[in-house]
């Protein structure tokens, strides 16, 4: 495919300038996933900005894609920088497309700062939306997708995931956590620990490969599935809170306390809210009609 096929008038992309950003979903395991889009996309940029430049040469190779031979490494510890060379490029009539190892730029891998330098220079930004692990995982599940929130990947210390876990046990939308086979174990067992062991889950291991699974129970039968270890990336899918939080009015009382030891009024509901899984405007006006 020439690059100017890539810009035909009844192409997705011809609406648009062609000096712009263009974020590349590329496939998260099965080059079948590869779409038109991204095919197009990646032979008809002017500049190819990579998470790592092997990796996209080894796909472009599998894919049997043409592009340039502009080719940039775009990761964690210069995206800052390389933003500003992006920027350049594409005020210079470039098109540029970003990509990363698998799925979608900017979710969990680089990307954020390109788009935030780009967009901030009133450049055009678009996207040939691609496979996305986050999305597969969830619509796998089974379990409640119409609210959700990503939480991207799991903190390695025990002390920060104890302490994001804690923070995150009354919330009831759907969670999806990204997680090493390394250590999965220690997280299923925080994970206990924080939403108790009854909690139901889902995690989903080599999506759109030949070995995929997606593992069901709740999280103490997948913490003694995992005991051992799991193999492949994992994506973890929690169900929220559905149990009964205590009511504003419970908390009245340890909110005085906290403002009676010298705390702000607005800042001890706050921190009664956070504990109770309540949010901070209930606490502090069931407070002041307390007080009133």
């Amino acid at each position: 495919m020439s690059s100017s096929a890539a810009f035909e008038p009844d192409s997705p992309s011809s609406a648009a300038p062609r000096a712009a950003l263009v974020l590349v979903g590329t496939p998260i395991g099965n080059l079948a996933d590869a779409s038109p889009r991204m095919r197009a996309e990646i032979e008809g940029a002017d500049l190819i900005a990579a998470e790592d430049t092997r990796r996209f040469l080894g796909l472009a190779q599998r894919l049997g894609l043409a592009h340039t031979k502009n080719v940039v490494s775009v990761f964690d510890h210069n995206e800052q920088t390389k933003a500003v060379d992006v920027v350049a490029a594409i005020q210079h009539g470039k098109r540029v497309v970003l990509l990363t190892d698998a799925g979608m730029p900017a979710v969990s891998d680089p990307g954020y700062h390109v788009v935030k330098a780009v967009a901030g220079a009133g450049l055009p930004v678009t996207s040939a939306p691609g496979p996305s692990a986050v999305f597969t995982a969830l619509a796998l599940s089974g379990l409640p997708s119409d609210r959700f929130t990503f939480e991207g990947f799991v903190p390695r210390k025990s002390g920060e995931r104890s302490r994001l876990f804690a923070e995150l046990a009354h919330e009831r939308r759907t969670m999806v956590f990204f997680e090493s086979p390394h250590r999965i174990a220690a997280t299923l067992d925080d994970l206990a620990q924080a939403f108790g062991p009854e909690r139901a889950m889902t995690i989903s291991r080599e999506l759109t490969k030949t070995y995929e699974e997606v593992l069901r129970g709740t999280i103490a039968d997948l913490a003694a599935e995992a005991a051992d270890g799991l193999r492949g990336e994992l994506t973890l899918v929690v169900t929220g809170f559905v149990g009964r939080t205590s009511a504003p009015e419970d908390h009245v009382a340890a909110v005085a306390e906290l403002v009676e030891a010298g705390l702000r009024a607005k800042d001890a509901a706050a921190r009664i809210a956070k504990d109770a899984g309540l949010k901070t405007r209930e606490v502090y006006e069931a407070y002041l009609a307390d007080k009133a």
